[in-house]
């Protein structure tokens, strides 16, 4: 990782798009297995994806909502993930079963959602379209919780257009990572190498501007 806000690009359905997001500066890789999504992958896809990050610093996130016990054991036995992020309706006590580190989404900056898994990474996404939908929403709204010393990585309509946007909005402190799907995606819910590239570069040149100002004794 290059900075301190960890850049997290989810829902890659193939090896060479995986490999394409480190290339492009990813610190995390999600991989999707909601049944119904447009970026669900199986098992088998999910274990070649894996298989060719192997020997690149990067997590591999294996990403469920309200799925069986069995079904997300079977798959961390199977994949080797590093953190396994929650979209649905899990409990506290589900997601703590889990050996490995959590994320865990809710919509929007929900301060009882929040104070429900105190163990886990809060993922922010939009207060109504939830994930996967490329909806943007007030991003401001998450500085308080940042501010308090929470984990948070933002979500929800982010680009390479808006994302240092979002985090100038989020106020000084940085959050923990962003999260970007819709946003650098091409046909058929294919990454697109450019935009992915393009994502990377806008977090990254607003941390360096940010440590200019900082130098400088400017406001950012």
């Amino acid at each position: 990782m290059t900075g301190s806000v960890r850049i997290k690009i989810c829902g890659v359905r193939t090896a060479e798009d995986a490999l394409a997001a480190v290339e492009a500066g990813a610190d995390l890789i999600g991989i999707n297995f909601v049944a119904g999504s447009p970026r669900e992958v199986d098992a088998k896809q999910a274990l070649e994806i894996c298989e060719a990050l192997e020997d690149h610093d990067v997590e591999r996130v294996a990403l469920f909502r309200d799925a069986h016990w069995d079904d997300i054991d079977g798959i961390l036995r199977r994949v080797p993930f590093e953190r396994v992020q929650f979209h649905g309706s899990e409990t506290e006590e589900e997601i703590e079963a889990i050996d490995l580190p959590t994320i865990k989404a809710i919509r929007g900056a929900d301060q009882e959602a929040a104070d429900t898994y105190p163990g886990s990474i809060l993922l922010l996404d939009h207060p109504h379209q939830g994930g996967g939908q490329g909806q943007s929403w007030d991003w401001r709204e998450a500085e308080d919780m940042i501010a308090h010393g929470l984990d948070v990585i933002i979500a929800g309509g982010l680009t390479p257009e808006n994302v240092a946007d979002a985090l100038a909005e989020v106020g000084e402190i940085p959050p923990w990572g962003v999260d970007v799907a819709t946003g650098v995606e091409g046909e058929d819910h294919r990454k697109d190498p450019a935009k992915m590239r393009a994502f990377v570069e806008a977090v990254r040149q607003r941390e360096e501007l940010v440590e200019a100002e900082k130098e400088s004794g400017e406001p950012s």
